[in-house]
């Protein structure tokens, strides 16, 4: 795996063929920390025991009481309070080098690393960390932990592998959808591929619907959420709602109109400018709707303010 910068561990994971960690039974936080390990370095190797060697020079985690050990009296904690294990500790130095992106490291910390720490801390349910206790062997099975343990961390490398894809192509997309913004207009953004556009888009007050060529033919617009109260900034018309082809079209009065999901976040159409032109007729509606509001809120405070006075 090709990293964003190189630090202190990285060029001494470099120099070094094979790491240890503790034998027997395996939890995630060792099976994590190996593959993230080996994703850097591939064709690292592991040794697992009870006792560090005297004479081993590599990057020692989960046992030995060094840097990447977590069982000691001095316990490191995040500003949150979740304890840090081998795997947290090791992204603590790693995270950033392998994304590319402090902000996106904290973010994979808090959403993916923290759990498994506090998993291995305090024994706090977490299904990955499940997942990966399945791979030790049952009670009776004549099996060797050490190849059970890489069986994991193959598994775990697998995970890690297809979260930071998304990750990066996530950070790409960021940058991808920067150019439609700059040629949005009337509150409608328009792209000619599909982006992973809602990080962008929903921090931008001002766009209200998202166009795109569709997978399955045709083209989609999809409203766009409000970042802070989590709705939709103008969801198409009621009446559309749940309506597909001929029974759509009639009622919006726009011909290409294939469907519309219903609870209004979503339509599609065969045809751009007729996805537009259903955005640009669903704006129109939701202002003159918001005016019409608004007056009657007028009228009321007008009509209880009169009774006040009497």
């Amino acid at each position: 795996m090709e990293l964003y910068m190189e630090n202190e561990l990285t060029e001494q994971l470099r120099q070094t063929d094979c790491v240890f960690t503790h034998g027997g039974k395996f939890h995630a936080d060792d099976v994590f920390s190996y593959a993230l390990l080996r994703m850097i370095h591939p064709g690292l190797l592991v040794r697992r025991g009870n006792e560090v060697p005297q004479d081993f020079t590599g990057i020692v985690f989960d046992i030995g009481g060094g840097a990447f050990d977590h069982h000691g009296n001095d316990e490191k904690k995040r500003e949150n309070g979740v304890p840090y294990a081998a795997f947290g500790l090791l992204w603590q130095q790693l995270g950033t080098a392998v994304l590319g992106d402090e902000k996106q490291a904290e973010k994979f910390d808090f959403r993916f690393v923290q759990p498994l720490d506090q998993n291995d801390n305090t024994g706090e349910p977490d299904e990955i960390a499940s997942l990966i206790a399945d791979f030790n062997p049952v009670w009776d099975a004549d099996e060797d932990t050490d190849a059970a343990f890489l069986r994991a961390a193959d598994f775990a490398e697998q995970i890690l592998e297809r979260k930071f894809s998304y990750i990066k192509s996530n950070i790409r997309a960021d940058e991808a959808v920067k150019p439609y913004l700059a040629q949005a207009s009337d509150g409608i953004l328009v792209m000619d591929q599909y982006l992973p556009w809602k990080k962008a888009v929903e921090k931008e007050e001002g766009i209200a619907f998202v166009v795109f060529p569709s997978n399955r033919g045709g083209y989609c617009a999809m409203s766009v959420k409000d970042s802070v109260l989590k709705e939709t900034k103008c969801p198409f018309p009621a009446e559309w709602y749940g309506k597909r082809d001929k029974e759509l079209a009639e009622i919006s009065g726009i011909a290409s109109l294939r469907f519309c999901h219903k609870t209004g976040f979503m339509l599609t159409a065969d045809e751009k400018e007729d996805a537009i032109l259903a955005c640009r007729v669903s704006r129109e509606k939701e202002k003159k709707s918001r005016i019409f509001w608004m007056r009657v809120k007028k009228a009321f405070r007008k009509k209880k303010s009169r009774r006040d006075v009497r």
